[in-house]
């Protein structure tokens, strides 16, 4: 029984550590797109961001994420924006936490 105990642990274990290895390389891959629309926060703001395939991402940027005031950019509504960052999924919607602003034109 201890035997079957470890084997599931060391399962579950080497399946957390491929999931965040997943998410860490997904980092470097940038999301391109028009700024639709941006939701005020407390220390920064959420932008609604549709790509040229028609994905859309919703964007939290904060002053803490980018690194500080300097890396800090306020975009505006029709903005063409390329952010990198932390992504993930909900049922019916992809969320980015921004660790930087690449451009904004």
């Amino acid at each position: 029984m201890k035997t079957l105990k470890r084997i599931s642990f060391l399962v579950l274990l080497m399946t957390f550590v491929i999931s965040c290895t997943s998410m860490k390389n997904d980092a470097n891959n940038p999301v391109s797109g028009r700024v639709e629309s941006i939701e005020g926060g407390k220390d920064g703001y959420t932008a609604k961001i549709t790509t040229d395939n028609k994905e859309v991402y919703f964007a939290t940027i904060s002053i803490v994420n980018v690194g500080g005031p300097q890396n800090y950019k306020q975009v505006k509504i029709g903005d063409v924006v390329t952010v990198k960052g932390e992504k993930w999924k909900t049922e019916d919607e992809n969320h980015i936490k921004v660790t930087e602003i690449v451009s904004v034109k």
